[in-house]
């Protein structure tokens, strides 16, 4: 059972992966000084489907409340978010509650973010669904909504108390889903761990099995940046955001859900790519090396014409990682090295989304 410590003093919490864990929440929780608390399951339709009888059966005496959004993008939300709080208040929830986030990133984003506003905040447990929650954004304590003008725009560093994770809930993703959480794993051995391209090179795509340790291994790169950087105002954190500036203004320029966000990704990995050739010199060969991996899971590499580059570069002037106006672009001078630059412009942005189109 591969345990991943994430260090923050007080807000410090284990990330546990084991297959099977689902059924065994509630024991965790009580290991973790947590069955106090009335717990509150938020997730969405679809996976609540698949998964709540097995987390609720787990529960001995009262059952947690379940509260559910429609699957999608379009489930975070300020709206969703206000109606998850009135459901619970109306349930008789209070400070001495426990969110229990089920799902994906999205249910992830949107349930830590309900904890953060509910009666002041209280505390949530991660247990997520996909490789992209996984691997990546079920830990670090960011939680948010989207609004019209972009992704993760209105949100709160809330960090979770304890982080579950079974690779067995992998098995009833859909294969789109299952490929595209393989985007933010290839994201963290670009950035971090070079020999792990290798690795993940031997994962069956059109099979749902995934190792403990690969998992884990995953969440270690994320728990050491987060550790190092956890309000990312070091720019170390910001390393995290590999393929996410022009994979964000893409996934933006589109109607929420009508491209998974690993698919974005995927293809701001690929302009990253470009811009590492070009700024950092990175050898074409190594982005070749992540390119193949791309394609290994099934992910777009191509821009579709029907993408503005006008309309992507709106998107991405008001993300997150631009800085009093300057563009903070992460970029590789090899698989493993990745830093954050300035000297990226704006006319390099613009080429490098019209490139994606070739």
């Amino acid at each position: 059972m591969p345990t991943v410590q994430v260090d923050l003093a007080e807000r410090s919490y284990p990330v546990i992966v084991e297959n099977g864990l689902l059924g065994k929440a509630a024991s965790h929780l009580s290991d973790h000084g947590l069955s106090h608390l009335r717990p509150a399951i938020i997730s969405d339709e679809t996976v609540a489907s698949h998964h709540s009888e097995a987390l609720l059966a787990g529960f001995p005496g009262t059952k947690p409340t379940l509260h559910t959004v429609p699957a999608g993008e379009a489930s975070k939300s300020l709206s969703h978010a206000e109606s998850l709080c009135r459901e619970m208040i109306q349930a008789g929830h209070d400070r001495r509650s426990l969110i229990i986030a089920l799902g994906g990133g999205v249910v992830g984003d949107l349930a830590g973010f309900v904890a953060s506003i509910f009666y002041r905040g209280i505390p949530f447990v991660q247990i997520p669904t996909t490789i992209v929650s996984q691997v990546d954004s079920s830990v670090g304590g960011k939680t948010g909504v989207n609004v019209a003008e972009g992704k993760n725009l209105v949100g709160a560093f809330h960090q979770p108390k304890l982080v579950l994770v079974d690779p067995e809930t992998l098995r009833t993703l859909p294969a789109r889903e299952f490929h595209e959480g393989f985007a933010e794993a290839i994201k963290h051995a670009a950035i971090r761990d070079a020999d792990m391209l290798t690795d993940l090179l031997t994962i069956d795509p059109e099979q749902r099995d995934v190792p403990c340790d690969l998992l884990a291994r995953n969440i270690a790169i994320k728990a050491r940046v987060v550790e190092a950087d956890e309000y990312e105002t070091k720019d170390i954190r910001a390393l995290l955001n590999f393929g996410h500036t022009i994979g964000h203004g893409i996934e933006a320029s589109l109607p929420y859900g009508e491209m998974l966000h690993g698919e974005a990704i995927a293809l701001g990995i690929r302009a990253a790519l470009h811009i590492s050739e070009k700024h950092s010199g990175l050898p074409p060969e190594s982005s070749q090396k992540i390119l193949s991996l791309l394609r290994h899971f099934n992910l777009p590499l191509t821009l579709s014409d029907s993408i503005q580059t006008a309309t992507v570069m709106d998107r991405l002037a008001r993300d997150k990682k631009f800085k009093s106006g300057k563009i903070r672009f992460v970029t590789l001078s090899e698989i493993g090295n990745a830093q954050v630059i300035e000297s990226v412009t704006l006319a390099d942005l613009e080429a490098t989304i019209d490139h994606l189109r070739s």
